[in-house]
């Protein structure tokens, strides 16, 4: 046994939170070093805690660097795996992995919400607690292991044990990916902006994103995070393409030459 693990099983003995540190080490195959990141990515934003400086804490900033972790390692895991393949697959195969419905079932997968301190009522936001305190989790892991025992992690315990990748490029690409291959395809520029963010009855976060095709507006729409706004507000653009001759054409006309 490494004597890093046989450290960490003597630490086991005496630490507080047992349970969540089996849990980790189960999930991610590593001991915490500091379980403090790993209980704060299980704290949901509608539970935050008191921190010992004073201030108050959720697991959002975890998530937020863990977004972009996932983000870095899938793309160098898909460029080493598809040599050759052009940037469009490339693009919508990482967004059908990090999508917010795969990674909320693979949280779900992972039992991360009976972890979760998150307030009970219900709301479509809180659909998606798992895969938000997967990215937590990440972000956490990144953190306390490092990045190339996070890059392992992402690799091994998460899209090859929870994708099969040769199903997966055969699927139906999102929409945002769609999207973005066919501006590429007719050398359309393309711009997602927010137009307005606030929060709903539940004091969820909403945002409202807008699609720009060719400096042109093409459509709008509101989600629970601006992944699932720029999805929606995409898929409405592709229904506009394929239904309206008219906007189709005036968009086309900007083609870069």
């Amino acid at each position: 046994m490494p004597l890093s693990n046989a450290i960490s099983l003597i630490k086991l003995l005496f630490v507080k939170d047992k349970e969540l540190y089996v849990f980790i080490h189960r999930i991610t195959g590593y001991y915490p070093r500091d379980i403090k990141l790993y209980k704060l990515a299980m704290i949901h934003r509608s539970r935050p805690v008191k921190l010992e400086s004073g201030q108050w804490a959720n697991n959002e900033r975890l998530e937020f660097l863990g977004d972009a972790v996932m983000d870095t390692v899938v793309a160098d895991f898909l460029y080493n795996t598809y040599p050759g393949k052009h940037e469009g697959f490339l693009t919508s195969t990482r967004a059908k992995i990090v999508q917010r419905e795969s990674l909320n079932r693979i949280g779900n997968s992972l039992h991360l919400d009976s972890h979760v301190r998150a307030l009970t009522h219900s709301s479509s936001h809180n659909s998606y607690i798992s895969g938000n305190a997967l990215e937590a989790l990440v972000g956490a892991v990144y953190l306390d292991q490092g990045y190339k025992r996070c890059r392992k992690f992402i690799i091994n315990r998460l899209i090859k044990k929870h994708f099969d990748l040769n199903d997966l490029v055969k699927t139906e690409q999102n929409f945002k990916s769609r999207l973005i291959e066919w501006t590429q395809k007719y050398r359309v520029t393309i711009e997602f902006e927010l137009v307005d963010s606030y929060t709903d009855a539940d004091k969820n976060p909403v945002f409202r994103t807008a699609v720009i095709l060719g400096g042109i507006y093409a459509s709008d729409a509101v989600g629970y995070s601006k992944k699932e706004s720029h999805q929606s507000a995409s898929k409405k653009a592709l229904d506009r393409l394929q239904s309206d001759q008219a906007f189709c054409e005036q968009v086309l006309s900007t083609a870069i030459n």
